[in-house]
């Protein structure tokens, strides 16, 4: 990893976490729904670079318990391909290897090809015993 890219362990505000997110190619998020959700976060992951501007993220949320999911990988386009995104995945599952219970669960969604990276972190697949569902408002 560039030596000039910095890791928190922290949320970004709402401004950098909605911008990121639209930067990398996510879906928006209201500004309300990001100051909820962004507090309410269990773990978070923000790199950051020389000048301080967040140039990736990740998160995990859940109960803190029994059930886990990582959300919002995002690594600005700029900051793509120089393996920042296995950064991200490992803290957070530095995180889930010191804190998650015994037989918690994990969860993810996973765009292709990105399911590539998370396979490498030991996630698997759903189908055909079960698949992923949503529902958006």
């Amino acid at each position: 990893m560039n030596p000039s890219i910095d890791v928190f362990h922290q949320v970004p505000d709402e401004d950098e976490y909605m911008a990121l997110r639209v930067t990398a190619g996510l879906s928006p998020k209201s500004i309300e729904g990001a100051k909820i959700g962004l507090q309410n976060s269990v773990f978070a992951v923000s790199l950051r670079n020389a000048d301080k501007q967040l140039i990736g993220m990740g998160r995990i949320i859940g109960d803190g318990g029994c059930f886990y999911q990582i959300v919002d990988i995002a690594v600005d386009p700029a900051y793509q391909g120089k393996g920042y995104g296995k950064t991200i995945m490992a803290e957070l599952m530095n995180y889930l290897d010191t804190h998650a219970p015994t037989n918690s669960y994990v969860s993810l969604i996973a765009d292709v090809p990105a399911d590539q990276l998370y396979q490498k972190y030991g996630f698997a697949h759903t189908a055909p015993r079960s698949v992923g569902m949503y529902k958006r408002y």
